[in-house]
């Protein structure tokens, strides 16, 4: 009966974490701020991608910052929780071909987490020639030590589905077979905490969710680490500030 009792309360804090850290609240904070002598090109469009266990509601705050700097903004929801990373990019440039979206002069996207990993499975073996830059923020391109930890247990496949049990750290994880980048990509990275038995299984500096070493990719044409965690990064002004200046310049701009 005690080991029981025991099971329970861990499965209970384990889902306490994970509600914790997914449900897709949505604070708008600060948008980016431009300089008056920037803008944006007339037509270019930035592709929204939100990660595991989210929904589009969490990249609203995005969504209406790239909006004012002049940016059209697709922002995609998409099942993360139901189909592997292979069927949900399959699912996902299924909407863009069905919205048009490539007939537009340049295609940039911006993903959260393992909407990342979903925009290198789309391009893993040819990216159009109109797409634009990538920024990722907070993507586990080398896989989670979370996932290796928990991925075998059943409450992490309920919550997170066939995709989140393929974000492992092994070599065979799909992370790690998809190989370089060969578009610009630009990489943001969290140091912030909000989940220390996560924390505990990562290694180094990490956001809770991912490690900041786990978070680079080959071929990267940028990387930054901000103070955020992973949960709501996206909703910083700081992020979104180095957002809009990756897709317009190819770099994160410095300062505060």
């Amino acid at each position: 009966m005690d080991i029981l009792r025991i099971s329970n309360v861990t499965g209970l804090m384990i889902l306490a974490l994970f509600i914790t850290t997914f449900l897709p609240w949505d604070f708008y904070g600060h948008n980016a701020r431009a300089s008056e002598n920037e803008s944006t090109p007339a037509g270019e469009v930035v592709v929204l991608l939100h990660g595991l266990a989210r929904g589009k509601g969490s990249m609203k705050p995005l969504e209406k910052s790239l909006s004012c700097q002049g940016f059209e903004v697709v922002n995609i929801g998409y099942p993360s929780r139901k189909f592997s990373i292979e069927e949900l990019a399959k699912n996902v440039s299924d909407q863009l071909d069905a919205l048009s979206v490539w007939n537009a002069p340049k295609v940039h996207f911006v993903t959260h987490s393992m909407g990342g990993i979903v925009v290198r499975a789309m391009f893993a073996q040819s990216h159009p020639k109109n797409l634009g830059r990538v920024v990722m923020l907070c993507p586990p391109n080398q896989g989670s030590e979370v996932v290796d930890q928990l991925g075998g247990n059943p409450l992490f496949a309920a919550l997170n589905g066939p995709a989140g049990r393929q974000l492992g750290t092994g070599p065979d994880s799909l992370p790690n077979r998809l190989g370089p980048v060969d578009y610009e990509v630009g990489v943001l990275a969290g140091t912030l905490s909000i989940n220390p038995l996560f924390s505990k299984w990562l290694i180094g500096a990490d956001d809770g969710k991912v490690a900041v070493e786990r978070a680079k990719v080959d071929g990267m044409a940028d990387f930054m680490v901000l103070p955020y965690s992973h949960t709501f990064f996206m909703k910083k002004g700081r992020v979104k500030a180095r957002v809009v200046s990756f897709l317009r310049t190819g770099q994160f701009a410095p300062g505060e």
